[in-house]
C-alpha cells in the first residue's frame, strides 16, 4: 500500500500565542477524495499532517519527521503565506528522500507565477481545483502511466525542466461527489479552533485582483439539506466557532431560506460564525436573520470609495451602500472587518484619504482594514499588470511597488496616513516571544558566552556553543545571547546568528541580548545590518515598509534599575531595527507611566487583578510582554486578541 502525506503549513502569526487560524482543509479535502465510497482510489493510503504539529514545528523537526516516516508521496497546498517554506521543505526531503514523488497545489500553482515554476525540490504541480484531477493524477502514478497530456498538470521531465501544464480544465463536479473531511476523520474538529468549511465554490463577481473568478464563475453549492447535516455533525463534534469559505457568502441560492436552516440547527447559540458578504442585497431582515443563525462577524469588502476604480476592477457596488449594510449588521451586535485595499489600478493617495474619511463620517472606523494590494498569481490584474502600468514584488506577498498614479514613497505614505487618521496600528506588530524557559521545550536556547556568568537560573535553557548550529529549534523560538563584553563577544554573536537562521530560515527567531552596559552604535549596526541580509520570506519582506522583520527580531532587554541603559533606552525610541524591553517586578507595575513610550518585559509567574488590570486599561497593550508563560497567552488572547476567527 503507497503512503501519500499532505502537508498544509500556517500562516506565520505575528507572536508566540496568537493563532495561526491553519485549519488544513484542502489538504484534508484531497486526503478524503482518494476514499469516496463509490469511487475510491485502490492502493493508496492518505495522511494528513495535524494542524497541532505543523503550528509547532520548526523546519528542521518537520524535515526529519517526514524524511523518517518516508511517505511515497508528499502532497504540498501551497498559498500566499506558506510557499517559500513549503519549497524549502520540498527540496530538503528530496535531498533525503530523492524516492518520495512530491506534488504541489494551491492558488500559487498557476501558469502566470514563474516564481513557483521555476522553483526546484518538487515533481509535479497541479493548478486549479484539484479533487477530480488529483484522482485521475493518483491513478496514473500509481499505475506508472505516462503523465503526458493530463488536464492542469505539469511534471518534471528526466532532465529535471518542467513541462507546460495540460489542458486547463475548470472544476465542474458538484460538492457532493466527495466526502467532508470531517466525516472521513482526515480533519479533526477542535472547540479550541475555528472550524473551516466550504457550502459554495465559484463566485459571481469578476473582481481582477482576486483569485476566485479564475476558479469558476458558476455557483456550486451544497445544497441546504448536506450544509445542515454536516453543521448538525459539526456542532456534535463540538465546533463552536465556523469560518465559511464560500467567496460570497450571500451570493447562494435560497439564501434567506439557509439562514433559517442554520438558525434552527443553532438555536442554542452554541456556536459563532463568520462569512463574507457582498452589501448588495442584504436588508434589514437579512441581518436579523444572520444574527439569529449564529453569525457575530461578518467581513464587507468596499475596496475603493472611488467608483470609477470600482468598475474597472470590475468590483462595482456603491460605498453607500457598504456603511449602510456596514451599520445596519453593527446594529444587530456583529463585529466587523471593512476592507480597503491601497494602490488599486485608477486610485490615488486621495481615494485612500477620502475612503478613511468616509468610514468615519459613518463611524465605522473601528472596523477598518486598509492593506496593500497584491497582484495575486491566477487573476486577471496579473494578467493586465503590465498593460496596467503595475510594478509588485515577484515573489510573496507580491505586493505593489508602484503604479502609474502611487509611487513607492506614496503607498507607504497612505498607509501611514490611514492609521493616524483611525489612530491605531493596521499591520501586525512583530511581539517577541521573552517568556522564561521550560524543561523539554525547544522554544528558548541560551547561550551563555560569559564563562563567569552563572547558566544555572532557571529561567534559562543553557547550551553549548558547539551545539548551537544542530539545534532543532520550534517554528517560533527564542536565543538569548548572555555576555557581559558585547564588543568582545560580537563577532561570535553574528556567526551564531547566522548559523541559526541558515539551519532554520522559515522558523520565527527572536535574537535577544541582555545588555550590561550601554551597545556602540557600530555594534547594533552590525546586528541589524547581518538581519537585513536575511530578508528572504513572505514573513520578513511582510513589514519590510516599516523597516521591520517579522521574522527574524533583534531584542535588547535591560534592568530598569540600570539608569544609563534607561536613557540610552529613550533615545532610540524611533528605532524599528530592534525592539527595547525593560525589565520590571510585578511591584512596579503602578508605578509605570503610561505617557511613556517604552515596552516592558514583566518578570514573576503571578499577578494581582489590580495590576493586569492596570496594565489593560493604562499601557498599550503591544508594550507588555511577560517572562510567565500562562500571562503572556492570557494577556495574547485576552487583551490582543490573538485567538481564533
Amino acid at each position: 500500500m503507497a503512503k501519500i502525506q499532505f502537508l498544509q503549513l500556517p500562516v506565520p502569526p505575528p507572536s508566540y500565542y496568537a493563532a495561526t487560524g491553519n485549519v488544513p482543509l484542502a489538504a484534508a479535502s484531497l486526503a478524503s477524495c482518494l476514499e469516496s465510497k463509490e469511487d475510491p482510489v485502490l492502493g493508496l493510503s492518505p495522511y494528513v499532517v495535524s494542524p497541532e504539529d505543523t503550528d509547532s514545528l520548526g523546519d528542521r523537526e518537520l524535515i526529519d519527521r517526514i524524511t523518517k516516516e518516508g511517505p511515497d508521496f508528499l502532497g504540498l497546498s501551497l498559498y500566499l503565506w506558506n510557499t517559500e517554506r513549503s519549497l524549502y521543505i520540498a527540496k530538503e526531503v528530496k535531498k533525503r528522500n530523492p524516492e518520495t514523488t512530491i506534488l504541489i497545489g494551491g492558488p500559487e500553482v498557476n501558469e502566470d507565477n514563474p516564481y513557483v515554476l521555476g522553483e526546484g525540490g518538487y515533481d509535479i504541480a497541479v493548478s486549479g481545483e484539484a479533487e477530480h484531477s488529483f484522482r485521475n493524477l493518483m491513478r496514473t502514478l500509481l499505475s506508472k502511466s505516462s503523465l503526458e497530456g493530463l488536464d492542469n498538470v505539469a511534471y518534471r521531465k528526466e532532465n529535471g525542466t518542467l513541462t507546460s501544464f495540460g489542458k486547463q480544465k475548470a472544476a465542474d463536479f458538484p460538492l457532493t461527489d466527495f466526502p467532508s473531511p470531517y466525516t472521513t476523520g482526515h480533519l479533526r474538529v477542535d472547540p479550541k479552533r475555528s472550524t473551516y468549511l466550504e457550502t459554495v465554490r465559484g463566485c459571481k463577481s469578476q473582481c481582477t485582483y482576486c483569485f476566485y473568478p479564475k476558479s469558476s464563475q458558476n455557483l456550486r453549492t451544497l445544497d441546504i439539506p448536506e450544509t445542515i447535516k454536516l453543521i448538525s455533525n459539526l456542532k456534535e463534534k463540538g465546533a463552536r466557532e465556523l469560518v465559511f469559505l464560500d467567496p460570497t457568502f450571500n451570493h447562494r441560492p435560497g439564501f434567506e431560506n439557509f439562514l433559517d436552516a442554520i438558525a434552527e440547527v443553532n438555536s442554542d447559540g452554541s456556536m459563532s460564525m463568520f462569512a463574507e458578504l457582498r452589501s448588495e442585497g442584504v436588508t434589514p431582515k437579512l441581518a436579523t436573520k444572520l444574527r439569529k443563525a449564529g453569525f457575530t462577524r461578518v467581513e464587507l469588502g468596499l475596496q475603493s470609495v472611488n467608483e470609477e476604480t470600482l468598475k474597472r476592477v470590475k468590483r462595482f457596488g456603491s460605498p453607500h451602500k457598504v456603511a449602510e449594510v456596514a451599520k445596519m449588521l453593527a446594529g444587530e451586535g456583529m463585529e466587523l472587518l471593512l476592507d480597503l485595499i491601497i494602490g488599486l489600478p485608477g486610485d490615488k493617495p486621495d481615494d485612500v484619504e477620502r475612503g478613511i474619511h468616509f468610514f468615519l463620517e459613518h463611524g465605522l472606523g473601528e472596523w477598518v482594514q486598509a492593506f496593500p494590494l497584491s497582484v495575486l498569481p491566477g487573476t486577471a490584474m496579473r494578467r493586465d499588470a503590465e498593460k496596467e502600468g503595475l510594478s509588485f514584488m515577484p515573489t510573496p506577498p507580491y505586493r505593489i511597488i508602484q503604479t502609474p498614479t502611487f509611487s513607492a514613497r506614496d503607498l507607504t505614505e497612505s498607509l501611514f496616513f490611514a492609521e493616524d487618521l483611525l489612530e491605531r496600528r493596521l499591520d501586525e506588530f512583530p511581539r517577541p516571544f521573552l517568556c522564561a524557559a521550560l524543561q523539554k521545550k525547544n522554544d528558548r536556547f541560551d547561550l551563555v558566552l560569559t564563562t563567569s556568568r552563572n547558566p544555572s537560573n532557571s529561567e534559562m535553557n543553557p547550551i553549548e556553543e558547539t551545539h548551537s548550529a544542530s539545534l532543532s529549534g520550534s517554528r517560533h523560538h527564542s536565543i538569548w545571547f548572555h555576555t557581559e563584553d558585547l564588543s568582545n563577544d560580537l563577532s561570535r554573536i553574528l556567526t551564531l546568528m547566522k548559523e541559526r537562521i541558515t539551519a532554520e530560515p522559515f522558523c520565527t527567531i527572536d535574537f535577544v541580548l541582555p545588555l550590561v552596559s550601554v551597545p556602540k552604535p557600530q555594534e547594533t549596526e552590525r546586528l541589524v545590518s547581518l538581519l537585513e541580509t536575511q530578508r528572504n520570506s513572505y514573513l520578513s519582506r511582510t513589514l519590510a515598509h516599516r523597516g521591520e522583520n517579522l521574522q527574524h527580531r533583534l531584542v535588547f532587554v535591560f534592568d530598569g534599575n540600570h539608569l544609563e541603559l534607561k536613557n540610552w533606552r529613550d533615545g532610540e525610541l524611533n528605532s524599528t531595527s530592534y525592539l527595547i524591553y525593560e525589565r520590571i517586578p510585578t511591584n512596579r507595575i503602578q508605578k509605570l507611566n503610561p505617557s511613556q513610550e517604552a515596552f516592558y518585559l514583566v518578570e514573576g509567574e503571578e499577578i494581582d487583578g489590580s495590576d493586569f488590570d492596570f496594565l489593560k486599561e493604562e499601557m498599550d497593550p503591544e508594550a507588555i510582554t511577560f517572562s510567565s508563560r500562562k500571562l503572556e497567552e492570557r494577556w495574547s488572547v485576552e487583551v490582543l486578541g490573538y485567538g481564533e476567527l
